[in-house]
């Protein structure tokens, strides 16, 4: 064993050095639903900065220091209040503030978000299926995305108004209507945040045979 170990030190050096990188400096996430297309798509490979928020100790929830607040707009990942599966999401509400959602329309602090340039498309759901679904973009507080609502999916456009406890936050996926977010698991502790996603690395279609998706290779998210 020993033998072994001397022989291969310098591999596990490097896995060791891997693993500390992963867990507290940045990370790479594999996305395997859709609860945030049409931004993430389903094979996404995305890259999370993990000290955008806190420096943490490796492989815990513990903070060492607080780098930088998280900010209404951006894509986090985290653990799941409710499970610890880990999500990614789009923060829409900070502590403090009161979110409620009237028709699938978002209101934060009684502000309503802007919606415009509707289109109609037809939404893959894998074996040659497709839904209807209509994409929009939705404006708030300076910051702009497309979301995406599937209007034969009975979900819980309608939500709240509830208020953010302090050091939490409330996520929603940009697919609205396929999404297990903070209307379903909570609000998310501060503590559980584990990073922002900025860009996407790599895609491939696990719907098509897992085909590379070289266009959206290294794009930024927003």
């Amino acid at each position: 064993m020993k033998k072994w170990l001397k022989d291969n030190r310098g591999v596990l050096v490097f896995i060791l050095c891997l693993g500390l990188f992963r867990t507290a400096i940045a990370d790479w996430n594999p996305v395997p639903t859709g609860s945030m297309r049409p931004t993430i798509l389903e094979g996404d490979v995305v890259l999370v900065n993990r000290l955008a928020y806190d420096l943490k100790v490796p492989f815990t929830d513990i903070s060492l220091a607080r780098l930088g607040d998280p900010q209404r707009g951006d894509i986090v990942t985290f653990s799941s209040p409710k499970d610890g599966t880990r999500l990614i999401k789009r923060l829409v509400a900070l502590p403090g503030d009161t979110v409620e959602l009237r028709n699938n329309k978002l209101f934060i602090n009684a502000e309503p978000a802007l919606y415009s340039d509707m289109t109609d498309v037809r939404e893959p759901v894998g074996f040659g299926r497709s839904v209807d679904a209509i994409r929009v973009t939705e404006d708030f507080a300076g910051r702009s995305r497309s979301v995406q609502f599937l209007p034969m999916i009975d979900s819980r456009s309608n939500f709240g108004p509830v208020v953010v406890p302090a050091d939490q936050f409330f996520m929603m996926g940009d697919n609205r209507d396929n999404s297990e977010d903070s209307r379903y698991i909570g609000f998310v502790p501060r503590k559980l945040l584990i990073g922002r996603a900025g860009h996407i690395l790599v895609s491939a279609d696990i719907k098509d045979n897992w085909h590379p998706r070289f266009d959206r290779t290294a794009s930024p998210l927003k």
